[in-house]
């Protein structure tokens, strides 16, 4: 197993093979929910969001575009955030499939400041869609240039930056992710996925990589966060070859 997680792994998701899902993948977004509690999801966004909203003195109003959102979990912490901290936050959730798209407006089907959307990041029409661009446990289904190509479309739909939230590639995530799973599921999505997404995830090396493919026109820094992820802060690079200084601590 050691030797297997040395390097990004290539294999594919049962989530990314589009022409399956019904009932088996709308069960999995729920079981999925269940499993970001309990590895506490939802705290590397929250981190890189605020970090950009401090950058940016902290303005009073906030929109946000979750890309990749599934039925969008994550996103109560961010509601609660935004209540905290006095901001009017209005957030669109993305994503491609009708399953994760009908139960996101479920699971929010009472909360007014939340949008959904079925659509393709590859496809997103425009510039500066949203102030923040989010992506949580997105970005490990896409390797190579369609890596790079994925963080240009994100940044390029932002106006104050990109936060993105995914899975640090170690032994002790993947043993942890393996054995919750099958404790709280029995469904094949959770139970091939969720090992699996840990192998497809980061280490620093990634990211350093990834930041030197686009350095022309993004600023990428990262830093690791609990339970084994990494919060990603992506900001534009000016003609001067500077962005806007985001706190870190």
């Amino acid at each position: 197993m050691f030797s297997l997680l040395k390097k990004r792994s290539t294999l594919e998701e049962y989530m990314d093979q589009l022409d399956q899902g019904g009932p088996e993948l709308t069960e999995a977004l729920r079981h999925l929910r269940r499993l970001n509690r309990i590895f506490a999801a939802a705290g590397p966004t929250i981190y890189g969001i605020e970090r950009l909203w401090e950058a940016s003195g902290k303005p009073t109003e906030l929109t946000v575009l979750d890309i990749g959102a599934g039925s969008g979990d994550v996103n109560r912490r961010l509601l609660t955030w935004a209540d905290t901290k006095g901001v009017q936050v209005q957030i669109t959730l993305m994503d491609i499939t009708e399953e994760a798209c009908a139960e996101a407006v479920r699971y929010y089907s009472n909360e007014p400041r939340i949008q959904v959307v079925q659509g393709d990041l590859f496809r997103i029409s425009g510039k500066d869609t949203a102030d923040i661009v989010t992506a949580t446990q997105f970005l490990h289904h896409f390797t190579g240039d369609t890596l790079t190509q994925a963080l240009r479309c994100m940044h390029r739909a932002s106006r104050i930056g990109v936060v993105i939230n995914d899975i640090h590639r170690h032994w002790i995530s993947w043993s942890a992710v393996w054995l919750m799973t099958r404790l709280v599921s029995r469904n094949r999505y959770i139970q091939h996925d969720g090992p699996l997404s840990v192998a497809k995830g980061f280490r620093a090396a990634d990211w350093n990589r990834l930041a030197d493919s686009c350095h022309d026109e993004v600023l990428l820094t990262y830093k690791w966060r609990p339970l084994f992820r990494y919060a990603v802060i992506c900001q534009s690079v000016s003609a001067e070859g500077e962005s806007v200084h985001v706190p870190t601590r």
